[in-house]
């Protein structure tokens, strides 16, 4: 039995059109399975503790973008009795791309059904305030959290979307904040031992994946089955500087400037001078001036193709 988690307002409303595309082909293939429709913000998270709330294995296909995806995997009970699924129609698409999954939902869909490859992959934790929310691509505080906040209450994303440029919205917001940004003292300590301070952060991301943003390469040996965080940290660089640099993470060359430090880990800490902008897989939490990274023991079983 397939278990499919729809967003029908991904993208923009794409998430009904292209779901009536996947249940025609289903019902042609005789496919048995199940449907749950998003209804509200964590909606899916509901639906997903739920279905796995027996602690038996279940085969969850998600259709939607990343924030569905970090929806779900917030709610699984248990991740290694899950076989994950993804059928990507988001603005961003980065837990796609990091994977390389097909974006063509007839395309993902056959790879669902008729599976050759399989990964195991790692999720991530972000704690704060003694709360904690898990992520598939990046959790991240101050400039990249910033943008993700914007690009949720601005228009821009609706309009990019409606003719298919949806994931340059965050390009966009991202050279707009970043003139209004003004960069923070933070702390990050790495495995509860190595210590480092930073005068004037932009931001710092602990990263599952390789992209994030709608395609920012942030750190581009990143590899979500190897059981490490790779962390970067944008730091002690003039604003035109990091300003000219930010295209450049397009294609993972940043790294080769100074100001740009990359790191891995198993446990990251973010402590800021003052409260910034936090988030988990582009979905946007209350301003923090703590945060903290790792990984769950369990990896999620995802089809490839």
């Amino acid at each position: 039995m397939y278990t499919f988690i729809v967003n029908p307002n991904a993208r923009s409303g794409l998430g009904h059109r292209v779901w009536a595309e996947i249940e025609r082909s289903l019902k042609e293939r005789g496919t048995d399975y199940q449907v749950y429709f998003t209804k509200y913000q964590r909606h899916a998270s509901a639906i997903a503790g739920e279905l796995t709330s027996d602690l038996k294995a279940h085969t969850l296909i998600v259709l939607g973008g990343d924030g569905t995806v970090n929806e779900v995997m917030n709610g699984i009970a248990d991740l290694s009795l899950v076989t994950f699924g993804y059928i990507p129609i988001g603005s961003s698409n980065d837990f796609a791309r990091g994977l390389g999954l097909s974006t063509d939902a007839l395309t993902a869909l056959s790879h669902i059904l008729t599976p050759s490859k399989y990964t195991y992959i790692n999720v991530g934790t972000m704690s704060y305030q003694e709360k904690k929310r898990r992520f598939a691509v990046s959790a991240g505080i101050g400039f990249d959290a910033g943008v993700c906040h914007q690009v949720v209450v601005s228009r821009l994303k609706v309009l990019l979307n409606k003719i298919g440029l949806g994931k340059l919205s965050y390009a966009g917001v991202a050279l707009s904040l970043m003139m209004s940004l003004k960069p923070r003292k933070m702390t990050v300590t790495l495995d509860d031992s190595r210590k480092m301070e930073f005068e004037s952060v932009y931001f710092a991301a602990a990263m599952n994946q390789r992209y994030e943003g709608g395609g920012f390469k942030f750190c581009p040996a990143a590899d979500p089955s190897d059981d490490i965080l790779d962390v970067i940290v944008i730091a002690n660089m003039p604003k035109l500087k990091a300003l000219a640099l930010l295209p450049t993470a397009f294609g993972g060359r940043h790294v080769r400037f100074r100001g740009i430090h990359i790191f891995t880990c198993r446990k990251v800490d973010f402590v800021s001078e003052t409260a910034l902008p936090v988030h988990t897989d582009g979905e946007p939490i209350f301003l923090q001036r703590h945060m903290s990274a790792s990984l769950e023991p369990q990896k999620v079983r995802v089809i490839l193709s």
